[in-house]
């Protein structure tokens, strides 16, 4: 019996082939599969191309498939995601989650605790210790995903336009940005980031740039930064609220990419939390969210793994 774990973000999907005992085999990447950005034929593209590559040369049929993705607490998301799966063979004991869920199991062992999420999106995402669970953002860039990368660089980006318009102070963001996208004028970004989901992800990636501005001393780079993690903190602190953990013993996990890009916000966000759930700890997730997706798969394939039911949403009687 092989399982497989797939965690599939907005800039890259991991999936992971692991025996009985969780030990992985074998390892693919490939890029971004988030529905609302890339669309469902491109997601289902890279699905395909992905867990081709994992079993290439493996002769299995996993015993169960755990997909960690966004959207998937929407209907028509999940509905999507589903008819995906089916399509490319996986039919029975496949399970479609949050990707926030793979992320905190994976750091967790279980579903119980905190996971910070900021990648290209972001999301706060809990479960209490009666298995509850809720979440806080993760609406996508035009409704939410505060302090992720995609908010960070748009944030960059409108304070170089301020600039040049004479509405906002200067800033080192402007020559940095421009010299890494090797454009010569701020009018110049005009054509770089607009439309399509490849140009969201270029404005993604500007974060350790911001960053670098801020290290520097640049009081603009150093404002974005702050008020991401503030926005961070606030989603967190909505999760822990909404489930009464303020007073708890638990763990937060802080996962995605722009944590590990820019470890000024990890601290300054581990620090701010502190004064929402003081007997808390706060730790950088130190391993692929992929590996929660093959725990669950795991527990899938052994007679049924339990998903935390939404605070206010009743469960289905089996």
């Amino acid at each position: 019996m092989h399982v497989l774990g797939i965690d599939a973000g907005g800039s890259k999907t991991v999936a992971l082939l692991a025996t009985p005992e969780g030990r992985v085999v074998a390892e693919a990447r490939a890029g971004g599969a988030n529905l609302r950005t890339h669309g469902e034929l491109v997601v289902e593209k890279i699905l395909h191309d992905v867990i081709d590559q994992v079993l290439d040369g493996q002769g299995l049929r996993p015993s169960a498939v755990c997909l960690g993705i966004a959207g998937v607490d929407r209907g028509d998301d999940a509905a999507t995601i589903r008819g995906v799966m089916r399509r490319l063979g996986f039919r029975d004991r496949t399970l479609i989650v949050n990707d926030a869920l793979i992320a905190l199991v994976a750091g967790a062992g279980r579903p119980t605790g905190v996971v910070l999420v900021a990648g290209t999106g972001s999301i706060a995402y809990g479960v209490s210790q009666n298995g509850v669970a809720t979440r806080s953002g993760g609406w996508g860039p035009v409704l939410a995903d505060e302090g992720s990368g995609y908010w960070i660089g748009r944030r960059a980006l409108v304070a170089i336009m301020r600039h040049a318009d004479g509405r906002g102070p200067r800033t080192a963001l402007t020559p940095m940005i421009l010299e890494a996208l090797r454009l010569s004028r701020p009018d110049d970004l005009v054509n770089e980031v607009y439309e399509g989901a490849e140009r969201r992800q270029l404005v993604a990636t500007l974060g350790p740039l911001v960053e670098t501005a801020r290290a520097a001393g640049d009081a603009v780079a150093a404002e974005i930064l702050r008020e991401a993690a503030v926005e961070l903190v606030h989603a967190a602190g909505s999760v822990i609220g909404r489930l009464g953990m303020r007073g708890d013993v638990f763990q937060t996990f802080l996962s995605g990419g722009m944590f590990r890009s820019i470890p000024w916000l990890g601290t300054e966000v581990t620090g701010r939390l502190l004064d929402v759930a003081p007997r808390a700890t706060t730790t950088l997730l130190a391993t692929e969210p992929a590996v929660g997706a093959v725990t669950l798969a795991l527990a899938e394939a052994s007679g049924g793994a339990r998903v935390p039911a939404y605070l206010g949403v009743a469960v289905p009687e089996s």
